[in-house]
């Protein structure tokens, strides 16, 4: 698999060399200029998840890593349901894995990958996140042999129950609560693989969406929610999907070009950037405001460029997009609508997409909206605004009674960088 750096197309690296890379020079990400379409969807649907993402996987990658099914095989070990939520609407629930978010899939085939092609050299995974990338890199990457894992999180900005799955496990596992908010972490990051020296000495990656390993594993499930519906609903499907880092409509766009017949719709809270981008054609990240769905409380999206070379590269255009943001009192009105009508229980990041679904959703089509984590793990917010006591799942109760071992620091990288060469004995 040959990927280009967007900013740079004179960088050009394999997929293995890109997922070890991380990012590329100037902070550019990798991306591929060119996707050939699968000739085969059809048949493609009818597989199993792991079958199927397999042959998906392995047409993308190529033959480079030569241990990709037994990866896939091992990384995806759960569903990933659609589950009906409304007239003609469906969940996909993408929050069955061991940290009940839609990153487990990511997460777990990019450690997997990794601990594949590594060799001998000590990587060490320097990862910022807005509430469940952490909580799932930590998991993936718990107690593997060569490979520290850094995560950074901004300080009482995401849910505790969250924090707990990042901030208990300890080992190899640091958890770094940040003074500031989420895109001052992602800067800190962006800094370190600026910073040729550091990255060198600590071998650095990065398990954000920026890594394109992440991607591809999320191109799966776009396929496995389509399988999942009557072949005669297959041709008219409408994602919507909650976006952050727009990561995951990315993964998406990918299954539509590889010839999945979807269409996207961009669901934002207030932190609306491409949104009113859409509208206007002006680029104008205002300042990031924290909201009830707090994973997308992000105004500047690293991915939103691989959307757009995306776009450009399947002769598709921005005005395509359907979309839709909404406020935090809106978010809570649709959470108690849509339990009051069917007793579906979303927490605020689905129910962003499945408001902005409906309001998008035409005639003859088929709605599909990303449940990217379990309710409960919003138990606080889902319980006051739908009056509801939510029990616990048991990877969750676990967690409840841990003590946190995260350190505080400040929004500055030389006070991250310090801490990081001391916690790896290299200061």
């Amino acid at each position: 698999m040959e990927l280009f750096n967007l900013k740079d197309h004179s960088e050009q690296v394999s997929f293995s060399q890109a997922v070890v890379q991380g990012i590329g020079k100037d902070q550019g990400l990798f991306f591929p200029e060119h996707i050939v379409p699968l000739n085969n969807i059809d048949e493609l649907l009818d597989m199993p998840l792991v079958e199927r993402s397999q042959k998906i996987l392995r047409h993308l990658i190529g033959d480079e890593v030569p241990e990709l099914e037994n990866i896939i095989k091992d990384a995806f070990t759960f569903k990933a349901p659609i589950v009906k939520a409304d007239e003609n609407i469906f969940a996909l629930e993408l929050f069955h894995g061991p940290t009940l978010a839609f990153k487990d899939f990511g997460a777990r085939f990019m450690a997997r990958v990794l601990g594949s092609i590594r060799g001998d050299k000590h990587l060490t995974i320097l990862t910022a996140t807005s509430g469940d990338t952490g909580a799932a890199v930590a998991a993936a990457f718990y107690e593997q042999k060569g490979i520290d894992v850094v995560v950074l999180y901004p300080k009482g900005k995401i849910s505790d129950l969250q924090e707990k799955l990042i901030a208990t496990l300890g080992k190899n596992i640091k958890a770094v609560q940040v003074e500031g908010i989420f895109d001052q972490c992602q800067d800190m990051v962006k800094t370190a693989f600026d910073d040729v020296e550091f990255k060198t000495t600590v071998g650095l990656n990065s398990a954000n969406s920026i890594n394109i390993s992440r991607l591809l594993a999320q191109v799966s499930y776009y396929f496995e929610a389509v399988a999942q519906l009557p072949k005669e609903k297959r041709e008219k499907v409408v994602f919507s999907v909650p976006c952050g880092n727009f990561g995951n409509i990315t993964a998406g766009l990918i299954a539509k070009a590889l010839g999945l017949k979807a269409r996207f719709v961009i669901s934002c809270n207030a932190n609306d950037t491409v949104p009113r981008y859409l509208q206007s054609g002006n680029w104008d990240p205002h300042a990031t405001v924290a909201t009830l769905s707090n994973a997308m409380d992000i105004s500047r999206p690293n991915n939103w460029p691989r959307v757009e070379a995306l776009v450009k590269m399947q002769g598709w255009s921005l005005k395509d997009f359907d979309f839709g943001a909404m406020t935090d009192a809106q978010t809570e009105q649709t959470m108690q609508a849509l339990y009051k009508k069917t007793g579906y229980i979303a927490e605020p990041h689905a129910a962003i997409a499945y408001q902005v679904l409906c309001d998008n959703l035409k005639e003859g089509e088929t709605g599909i909206f990303l449940g990217t984590a379990h309710p409960a793990k919003f138990k606080s917010e889902v319980d006051r605004i739908l009056n509801i006591e939510l029990p616990l799942p048991k990877a969750l109760e676990d967690t409840v009674s841990k003590e946190s071992k995260a350190a505080t620091l400040p929004a500055d990288y030389d006070t991250l960088k310090s801490y990081v060469l001391k916690e790896l004995n290299l200061d």
